[in-house]
């Protein structure tokens, strides 16, 4: 697993100061953008590009997303 991924032609990362933040680049990492802020799922440790899906392991479990880091599920 990984603080950042590559998917549909963007980076996807857990900010580096605020593990409550996913961001993505669309300019190979020039620029950031927040795409989920909140501590509703924990901190965010990693992500892997599972597919259709993002895994993201938190504080508080396994998480999945299928909107590229806007919304979370618990998985399992």
């Amino acid at each position: 697993m990984s603080q950042m991924i590559s998917k549909d032609n963007e980076l996807i990362r857990i900010n580096p100061a605020n593990s409550n933040k996913i961001e993505y680049s669309t300019t190979s990492g020039r620029s950031w953008h927040t795409r989920y802020l909140g501590s509703s799922y924990g901190n965010f440790q990693n992500l892997t590009d599972n597919g259709k899906e993002i895994l993201a392991s938190t504080t508080k479990g396994l998480y999945y997303s299928t909107t590229n880091g806007r919304s979370w599920h618990k998985r399992g």
